[in-house]
């Protein structure tokens, strides 16, 4: 199953939710977490506010991000991963 059938599940509230808590996990501003993802800023504070839901593309740089910090040295943040994977994707069996 492609990456994004996780993400499908995700309702699109949930979206914002997951960007803001993902960015603020990172210590990111939207500024520079539209540099880390490759999109404007404009485009992160639609996600966060609910008004658009990131494209297949973004949800790819969101799946590599959650990807490295999994595999980070940074027990804090292997830690932050799985539970933002646990409390907003779907679980495949």
């Amino acid at each position: 199953m492609p990456f994004h059938q996780d993400y499908v599940r995700v309702e699109q509230p949930a979206f914002g939710q997951l960007i803001r808590e993902l960015r603020h996990t990172l210590k990111l501003t939207q500024e520079r977490f539209a540099v880390q993802l490759g999109v404007t800023f404009p485009t992160i504070n639609r996600w966060e506010n609910g008004h658009a839901t990131p494209s297949p593309l973004a949800l790819k740089q969101i799946d590599l991000l959650l990807n490295q910090m999994a595999h980070s040295d940074d027990a804090t943040l292997q830690r932050c991963s799985q539970e933002i994977r646990s409390k907003y994707f779907f679980q495949r069996n």
